[in-house]
């Protein structure tokens, strides 16, 4: 039965991660269908129409967000499953977003403001936040456009920049309190309801991401390592996440949720096959979603709808 699995893999382009989950699925006998972002189409004003390669369920792995979150609303729309879920990517994507859902589910995250107008930001970080605080962009990745403000002179110029770029995004002013790290954060990796691996990503640097340089070390796998991270994963709906912490006097906080996470660095620092375990997470939704449709399509037989 796994053989006959139709599972689907949104890419923009095929990298090193990409590559050993393929290998990983054909270990197992699925070959993944490659769906590159850049040669979809949609029509999306039918779509009842029969499906050109019908799919059992898609496993995101688009570089591209904004092709991914328009891609995955309109496999929700064809009522094929995903991972992660058109929902929980478009939480993740959203700094904002994912700010309020940890909150709400009283997950321990670092303090953070929202502004519309450089004046009420400023107001905001001289008189909550204080200095040195960060600014960053509402959407993005990989450590891009984050800004370490020491001073009203300096937050305003980055602000005014900000404000001058163009895009609705950059009008939005995401604030954050800054955490003086140990020279060090942490990337925990979900899938499911388990920690498959976790790293320290080290760098003199303020910004420890891997694809600016940090260096990924083993990182064992506290108590208060799984709860957070695993509630984390739970308040913004996410099934395969990359969780953010860092060290601060009143414990682990999140960062940041991130949706279709490399782990190049992380699999360097550990024995686990995670390529594996989230292949594995797949097929397995994959067989329980086609079961679940295949007993709604027998339902609504015997009900005369199909």
């Amino acid at each position: 039965m796994i053989r006959t699995l139709r599972v689907g893999m949104l890419l923009s382009h095929v990298r090193e991660e990409e590559k050993l989950l393929i290998a990983a699925f054909e270990k197992r006998g699925v070959e993944p269908i490659r769906l590159l972002d850049r040669a979809l189409t949609f029509e999306v004003t039918d779509l009842d129409r029969p499906q050109p390669v019908p799919l059992d369920l898609v496993l995101d792995r688009g570089m591209a967000h904004g092709r991914a979150a328009v891609a995955l609303q309109v496999f929700d729309g064809l009522g094929v499953p995903t991972i992660n879920t058109s929902r929980a990517s478009g939480i993740a994507d959203d700094k904002v977003a994912t700010s309020i859902a940890l909150a709400v589910a009283g997950v321990p995250t670092l303090r953070t403001a929202v502004a519309f107008d450089i004046d009420s930001a400023l107001k905001v970080l001289d008189e909550v936040l204080g200095y040195p605080a960060v600014i960053k962009p509402v959407t993005g990745s990989w450590g891009r456009l984050l800004a370490k403000v020491n001073s009203p002179t300096a937050a305003r110029a980055v602000l005014e920049h900000k404000r001058r770029l163009g895009s609705y995004h950059h009008g939005v002013f995401y604030l954050q309190e800054y955490v003086a790290k140990p020279g060090r954060d942490l990337r925990i990796f979900v899938v499911g309801d388990e920690i498959v691996a976790a790293s320290y990503r080290s760098a003199e640097h303020w910004v420890t991401n891997v694809a600016r340089g940090a260096v990924s070390t083993a990182c064992p796998v506290t108590l208060e390592i799984a709860d957070v991270s695993l509630r984390a994963a739970r308040a913004v709906g996410t099934e395969l996440a990359g969780i953010d912490l860092v060290e601060t006097p009143d414990g682990l906080k999140v960062i940041e949720v991130n949706t279709g996470a490399e782990f190049k660095g992380l699999m360097r620092t550990t024995d686990k096959d995670i390529a594996g375990a989230i292949v594995d997470y797949v097929i397995d939704r994959s067989l329980a979603c086609r079961e679940q449709a295949a007993g709604g399509a027998l339902t609504n037989g015997r009900a005369g709808v199909v």
